[in-house]
């Protein structure tokens, strides 16, 4: 399904640090959970098992980000509260100093947050969810910037919990492309207009803006995924599935194959292969998967978009964006 790569190849990147403590075995732990009554419990255990020997285990006193997907205010499109409220628990039970922010293309964090449940959810932790805001220019390699929050860029850890959903045009969207939620605002919107003609070149962007972001560790929601369609107007699917890994990398990789999905098939994760990124099976890493591996959630009938978008955003998108979050910051 997906072309052969039209942007150039960029110079190799340095992966994250490895978790697994011998150069080559980042931990992914899968594991089942079949709503969210039960995350509370599955959760920590999950977390444990992949924060064995990883930076996960060395959080005491450190500033972590836990950036959720809160892309709208519709509750299939965004992180589950569930999910959100027990990485808090697990979080500051490790010591860390924890902040939930991101920055949807449409509305405000803070107005997504409260419509979902979100902010009920974190309100007993003593947590409140920010607006991933300030943007400071980041330099990434082949020339390209972007206005990345300060609070991500001064973060020592960024957690990316997201949903697994389909996506319109990068046709899965999950740890590594929530991400991009670290980029301010409207902005996002504007990138999508500039860099997302092809989805090769954005995907490249992508994975050049993983690179250079703090250490991240990733989250994948999969107790209702989203599919056929996405990222906000997909159809749910039953998956029943957590999952966590100190290399957003290996997780995804995972998720792609449980899905029925090739590297080729989803450009970021090809994107990730092109740059030399040192989690990828193709580059020779052989992730641990110390609960379920892949092939024990493997599902046949998860739909993916077959044709790609190349222009998530328009001048006239823009615009309805800019006038509904103005509205959303008016209300709330």
């Amino acid at each position: 399904m997906h072309s052969a790569a039209s942007s150039p190849v960029r110079p190799v990147m340095a992966g994250p640090v490895d978790p697994s403590g011998d150069g080559s075995r980042p931990a992914v732990a899968l594991a089942r959970c079949p709503d969210s009554q039960t995350v509370r419990e599955v959760l920590p255990r999950l977390l444990d098992v992949c924060a064995a020997g990883s930076p996960l285990r060395e959080l005491h006193g450190k500033h972590v980000l836990l950036k959720p997907n809160l892309v709208t205010a519709r509750p299939l499109a965004c992180t589950s509260p569930a999910v959100m409220a027990a990485a808090c628990r697990w979080l500051l039970d490790q010591g860390a100093r924890v902040r939930v922010a991101d920055s949807p293309g449409f509305g405000t964090a803070t107005a997504v947050a409260r419509k979902t449940g979100l902010t009920d959810a974190l309100a007993p932790l003593g947590i409140r969810v920010e607006a991933l805001d300030a943007p400071q220019r980041l330099a990434l390699d082949g020339g390209v910037s972007f206005p990345v929050s300060r609070l991500a860029l001064e973060s020592d850890l960024i957690v990316s919990a997201a949903r697994v959903k389909a996506h319109s045009q990068m046709r899965l969207t999950l740890s590594v492309k929530n991400l991009f939620g670290c980029v301010c605002g409207l902005r996002k919107a504007v990138i999508h207009t500039r860099q997302g003609q092809e989805p090769d070149i954005f995907a490249d962007c992508l994975a050049a803006l993983a690179a250079a972001l703090p250490p991240t560790a990733g989250l994948l929601d999969g107790i209702v995924a989203m599919h056929e369609t996405g990222p906000s107007n997909g159809s749910p699917y039953p998956l029943g599935l957590l999952g966590a890994s100190s290399s957003c990398v290996a997780l995804d990789e995972a998720f792609c194959a449980l899905l029925g999905c090739t590297v080729e098939d989803v450009p970021l994760a090809a994107a990730l292969v092109r740059r030399g990124h040192a989690d990828c099976l193709a580059n020779g890493c052989r992730p641990r998967y110390p609960l379920l591996q892949p092939a024990d959630c493997a599902v046949t009938d998860f739909r993916v978009p077959v044709h790609l978008l190349h222009t998530s955003f328009r001048p006239w998108r823009l615009l309805k964006s800019c006038l509904h979050r103005f509205w959303l910051s008016f209300k709330s």
